[in-house]
């Protein structure tokens, strides 16, 4: 099989960086996004030993950057067979009416449109090529509203509507979408939703045994390394101890 190329977002914590290792462990060329230059650069060095790396400093909300890094690839890097979708955010965990409308638009900037930004910039490679896969990270919250969930909700519901358009869209095109919607996943993601609170967030994955990254990255592998008529379309991934968006159960 020729060397595949993937193109991640978000790589420079949780499940980005989760994934890039695995992918780089499995020989892919990889293009790694995030918006820290620094983390990125250490990542490519450390997976520079595994693979053929490359970096793209830039924020998925940033349309004119979004299309002008991905428009102008290094030529061995061009033809992107793998597109994971995962940067993303969750800002503030309170009641709509006294919510901050900054946390509500970044939310939606990068977690909805974000991931068409970069989505619309590789699109036209792979429908060119009649080739690629897609894989947007959504979550559980795009599956179900919970309490003071709500605009956080709101974008990945939109995440779920996005990628079944997608799959519908670029069928005769031969291009796999696919979703994963985990619950709850032990990252820097609730550290960010608390604004930087660790205590607090620190609670959040007390008691059980939440999914780790690298949970979502084996994930994502094996749908990649199905067999070409085979796709892995929607799955909705949990730890044990979590029945529902809301139903954890704690020692």
């Amino acid at each position: 099989m020729m060397q595949k190329t993937a193109l991640i977002t978000g790589a420079t914590s949780g499940i980005g960086m989760a994934t890039a290792t695995k992918f780089a462990e499995a020989g892919f060329k990889l293009i790694i996004t995030g918006r820290r230059e620094a983390r990125l650069k250490e990542l490519a060095e450390k997976l520079s030993e595994l693979s053929d790396v490359i970096t793209l400093n830039f924020d998925v909300r940033d349309k004119e950057k979004v299309f002008e890094m991905l428009g102008n690839l290094p030529s061995a890097y061009q033809n992107i067979d793998v597109l994971i979708n995962n940067a993303g955010n969750a800002h503030g965990l309170g009641a709509i009416d006294q919510g901050d409308i900054n946390d509500w638009e970044a939310m939606l900037d990068i977690n909805v449109k974000g991931l068409l930004y970069v989505s619309k910039a590789v699109m036209p490679g792979m429908v060119q090529r009649k080739n690629g896969h897609i894989i947007n990270i959504g979550s559980i919250a795009g599956k179900e509203v919970y309490p003071n969930g709500n605009v956080y909700c709101a974008s990945k519901h939109a995440v779920d509507a996005i990628s079944k358009a997608m799959r519908i869209d670029l069928n005769i095109h031969n291009i796999k979408v696919s979703e994963i919607n985990p619950g709850l996943v032990e990252t820097e993601f609730s550290e960010v939703r608390f604004k930087g609170d660790k205590a607090k967030a620190k609670q959040v994955y007390q008691g059980y045994k939440a999914l780790q990254a690298e949970d979502i990255a084996d994930l994502i592998h094996f749908m990649v390394t199905r067999p070409a008529h085979v796709n892995l379309a929607e799955v909705l991934i949990l730890p044990t101890a979590q029945a529902n968006a809301v139903t954890v159960h704690k020692e």
